[in-house]
């Protein structure tokens, strides 16, 4: 089995990147992905200019990393493009600034509740507002709405 491999290595390189490919189809990780296909492209490479196990690995080793690069090169850069559409996702608070609601309860020094939807939020305001008047949440700070009076 061994002379086999060794008058063949471009079978090796060959089957090693179908294995690792067909691992990550099973994973689906994209850990194997790469070193599959630079297993491939140098089983390729060797078909075409023999070269020593040495180079050989070499080869491999450095395809792997290129590979690799290139793909957090091209992943991070689609990353950095693209603007979630649920980027307030789960936070609640941040959903509704910019949102105008009326006031329920008298505001005393500067602090009290207001209903938004099914909740009740605490809320902070630089004036004292009476019950009846409208606002705008214009910022979140921990649990608590900050409104202004519009």
């Amino acid at each position: 089995m061994i002379e086999l491999i060794v008058a063949h290595p471009h079978a090796f390189w060959l089957s090693l990147g179908g294995l690792l490919l067909a691992a990550e189809m099973l994973g689906g990780n994209g850990y194997l992905l790469w070193s599959g296909v630079a297993a491939v492209i140098t089983g390729l490479l060797v078909w075409l200019i023999p070269l020593d196990w040495a180079w050989q690995g070499a080869l491999f080793a450095v395809l792997t990393l290129v590979a690799a690069w290139l793909w957090w090169r091209w992943l991070s850069t689609r990353v950095k493009a693209q603007k979630p559409v649920d980027a307030h996702l789960n936070q609640r608070g941040q959903q509704i600034v910019g949102k105008r609601f009326t006031l329920d309860t008298t505001l005393v020094n500067g602090r009290g509740h207001m209903r938004v939807g099914d909740s009740s939020w605490p809320v902070v305001a630089d004036d004292d507002l009476s019950a009846g008047t409208r606002v705008e949440v214009i910022a979140v700070e921990g649990i608590t709405l900050r409104v202004k009076a519009c």
